[in-house]
């Protein structure tokens, strides 16, 4: 279970944010001032500090100095009621994961939360195989494969045995001592963001920040702020002076997910920063130099989109130095149980649980399904199997019904040998109903499971494809639901 120290001299913030990590599976410590924290530093290992800047005793800057000068592998969070950006910047180049200000928000901060740990977590690793920080000569899935060992990159990629798994970390290991922009293309839940990490990791910039930015969730209003930063005052709700995502990066790397889904016009601005080197905050007229590398991901044709108008040209050409595919589930052979089994590792751990192994009937529901979620899916099976499992086996009945249930397509008939003189078995017609009607339902339903199946359940997508809306798509889909 991951330990947590929070250090705040505001008792109800600290309790409350107690409870909160608490019901979300952290061991969780308060301290109510610097002196008990650095106290508590000495008679226990903590994954990650959560610090108010200001405390009765001292303040974050010292803490966090004291923090990384003594316990290193311990990631630090400063947490204030203040916005101070020149504060910020100087605490993220002392080493703070990051730097929130009041109020908090859950979803947020467990986000912040999850993602420092991480970090440090594969920095760690990275320290343990002995790979180099600054100018690295062996990259972490070298090591991994010299020590015999499983090295989990960025938490979630394992090094397997498949070939699509081997071609993958040998282009990791390629493009990360470069400082090349790379595009990792694949379907949803491959474990984009997690090979990104590897690239940071094993990189000259691992000791620098990595953030991680989705670009599929921003409106078009939020993007400008969310990757350039504004100025207090410069537009309307702008209470507080923010730093946008370029300027937590520099000296470090920017990953964005989901980068097809940028506006034509934040793509222009987008552009102009990474060409420049340079980003200016909303509101503001100075220009802060830029030392950021790019990594970006995407599960669309990017080429369709500049086709279509939709993606810049020169923009994808800026980002796209080095190509990495990263291989759908479904794909990566026994690196499927291998990525099982790391999963179940981590589930007993959240749940307390000591769930050995997976039973036969289950390894092989696992190796036939055609895993439309990938990775991201296999991990919430798996946790949601070892929460259902009561011995130390996983039985087949705690997988979802779509797994237990799944069937590999097979022909119906097989056709006799040419010049055989053993009569062909009879074939079993099954018992349908010889309509039109039906005939066309059944070709409507082939059709928008196959499409669906392409884009991933992207249904948005689906419709454009199909040519109808996504409510036409929605009412087809409940009626077909509705026959079966």
């Amino acid at each position: 279970m991951k330990r947590i120290l929070i250090i705040d001299d505001e008792v109800n913030v600290a309790l409350l944010l107690s409870k909160f990590l608490t019901r979300n599976g952290f061991d969780v410590v308060t301290a109510s001032n610097g002196a008990n924290g650095l106290e508590s530093l000495k008679n226990g290992e903590y994954n990650l500090v959560l610090c108010d800047y200001r405390l009765d005793d001292t303040d974050g800057r010292e803490m966090l100095r004291h923090i990384k000068t003594n316990y290193p592998k311990t990631g630090v969070i400063i947490i204030t009621g203040y916005s101070d950006i020149k504060m910020a910047v100087e605490l993220i180049k002392m080493g703070a994961y990051d730097y929130i200000t009041k109020p908090l928000y859950p979803d947020e901060i467990l986000n912040t939360i999850n993602k420092a740990i991480e970090t440090q977590y594969a920095l760690a690793q990275a320290e343990e195989e002995e790979l180099p920080v600054v100018v690295p000569e062996k990259s972490a899935a070298a090591a991994a494969q010299k020590n015999g060992k499983k090295h989990l990159m960025g938490g979630e990629f394992v090094v397997g045995t498949s070939r699509a798994s081997k071609e993958l970390a040998r282009q990791i290991d390629l493009v990360a001592p470069t400082g090349y922009s790379v595009i990792i293309l694949g379907e949803s839940g491959t474990g984009k963001e997690a090979v990104a990490k590897s690239i940071h990791v094993a990189s000259p910039r691992a000791n620098k920040p990595f953030i991680a930015m989705d670009c599929g969730s921003l409106t078009k209003e939020l993007a400008a702020s969310e990757f350039f930063g504004h100025e207090k005052g410069s537009f309307t709700g702008a209470l507080y002076t923010k730093i946008g995502h370029f300027e937590m990066a520099n000296g470090g790397t920017l990953f964005l997910d989901e980068v097809g889904n940028l506006s034509y016009d934040i793509q222009a601005a987008l552009l102009r920063t990474v060409q420049e080197r340079k980003v200016k905050r909303i509101g503001s007229t100075k220009e802060i130099d830029l030392d950021v590398r790019i990594i970006v991901a995407t599960n669309e044709n990017l080429q369709d989109g500049i086709n279509k108008g939709r993606f810049r040209e020169d923009l994808y050409h800026r980002f796209n130095e080095f190509a990495i595919y990263m291989p759908p589930l479904r794909d990566r052979g026994h690196d499927i149980i291998a990525l099982a089994e790391h999963f179940l590792h981590i589930a007993n751990e959240e749940l307390g649980r000591n769930v050995t192994a997976f039973s036969e009937e289950v390894t092989e529901c696992f190796m036939n399904y055609r895993w439309p979620g990938n990775i991201r899916e296999l991990k919430n099976i798996v946790r949601r199997a070892t929460l259902l499992t009561e011995g130390g086996e996983v039985p087949l009945k705690a997988l979802p019904l779509e797994l237990s249930n799944y069937k590999m397509p097979v022909l119906d008939t097989v056709p006799a040998a040419s010049g055989s003189a053993q009569q062909a078995a009879p074939v079993e017609v099954k018992e349908v109903k010889h309509n039109l009607k039906n005939a066309a339902l059944e070709a409507e339903y082939e059709t928008i499971l196959r499409v669906l199946r392409e884009v991933n359940f992207n249904k948005t997508r689906a419709a454009e494809i199909l040519k109808i809306d996504r409510k036409t798509l929605y009412n087809k889909m409940k009626a077909i639901n509705a026959g079966k």
